[in-house]
């Protein structure tokens, strides 16, 4: 069976925002096709997308390595975020589907009950699904893969802290989510900026381990 470059390429990508592949190391193709169980096409493949992307850079003399992003890089990628999820709050506000409202309304349910349980694990993986949903809501192809993106790159550069006051954070999307709800698109971008904007106080730049895992994965479970 031959394992799709894009699920190599999200393997990859994985990894790298988890840290197991370092800012510099080199990511040789016989290397990485044996630790995911492929052929090196998919994994040139691959490559050269985490190339476009902004995870992977080739150098002479060295081939492909993982990017090193500079710290003023890392912090327009944070504002790009800002800047376009209060976008896609308003388009959604304008194409939202009633199957898009239902999962942001059981989010903002689920997140403040998990906040006033102090759950944090469970409430960072609620405002991520929060934000995906939102986005996928704007109905918006560019939007979307851009959004999803610069998240990757944000996960990859910075810590998130919890925020200080949860239930606070979870009442502004809820209210984001009344707004997207009543078609008001102004109204959904000004709450997003805000929410954008106070959020930014929880991101820390990353700073990595040196990495000790190097463990095989078997792709052969990958979807396609």
């Amino acid at each position: 069976m031959r394992i799709p470059a894009h699920a190599v390429c999200t393997a990859i990508r994985d990894d790298i925002v988890s840290g197991v592949f370092e800012p510099g190391s080199r990511l040789t193709e016989e290397v990485l096709a044996r630790r995911y169980g492929v052929s090196r096409v998919p994994v040139r493949e691959a490559l050269r997308t985490l190339e476009s992307e902004g995870f992977v850079t080739t150098r002479r003399h060295a081939g492909a390595c993982v990017a090193e992003p500079t710290e003023q890089e890392a912090a327009d990628l944070l504002e790009m975020r800002m800047l376009l999820e209060p976008l896609a709050a308003s388009r959604a506000a304008r194409r939202r589907t009633d199957a898009h409202l239902k999962v942001l309304r059981g989010l903002v349910r689920l997140g403040q009950e998990r906040a006033g349980r102090g759950q944090g694990e469970d409430l960072r993986a609620l405002g991520g699904w929060f934000h995906e949903t939102l986005a996928q809501a704007s109905a918006s192809p560019g939007l979307i893969a851009l959004l999803t993106q610069l998240r990757h790159k944000v996960a990859w550069m910075f810590v998130v802290d919890a925020p200080a006051r949860p239930a606070e954070s979870w009442s502004e999307r809820g209210a984001i989510v009344d707004a997207v709800a009543r078609g008001d698109a102004e109204r959904a971008r000004a709450l997003a900026a805000v929410h954008a904007d106070r959020a930014l106080a929880a991101y820390r730049p990353r700073r990595r381990p040196v990495s000790t895992s190097q463990r095989a994965v078997n792709m052969s479970g990958a979807r396609h």
